[in-house]
């Protein structure tokens, strides 16, 4: 058994970072997102499913809705349906997070908001 997480399904490379999908079953899915420094997710909300968070390495910060939190290894963040969220890491190293998604778990279940890549 391998000890690095290269079994990965499917993969993306973002402006931001890369997501990893790990498992992808009905009802629900797991990703690996890699946040690189200075970078930070769109603003977004999903329509159709919830998200748990653990932040397994990094620090970041965290909004949801109206809330902004630090968030550090081992932290655990929900996303409701239709909670307003982004992450962003300040640091100087990667951010990573794994992430479980709950309901639909369509990757075209993305409205983004607010983005610094220009793709809202």
């Amino acid at each position: 058994m391998s000890n690095t997480l290269d079994n990965w399904i499917d993969a993306d490379d973002r402006p931001w970072g890369r997501w990893e999908e790990y498992l992808n079953e009905t009802g629900y899915r797991v990703k690996r997102i890699i946040v690189h420094p200075g970078q930070r997710l769109s603003l977004q909300r999903h329509k159709l499913r919830s998200e748990h968070w653990v932040i397994v390495a990094g620090s970041g910060l965290f909004t949801l809705d109206d809330s902004v939190t630090s968030v550090n290894a081992g932290d655990k963040v929900f996303i409701p349906v239709g909670g307003v969220h982004r992450i962003e890491n300040p640091e100087d190293r990667d951010l990573i997070i794994i992430e479980t998604q709950l309901g639909i778990c369509d990757e075209d279940d993305i409205e983004r908001l607010e983005d610094d890549y220009g793709r809202s």
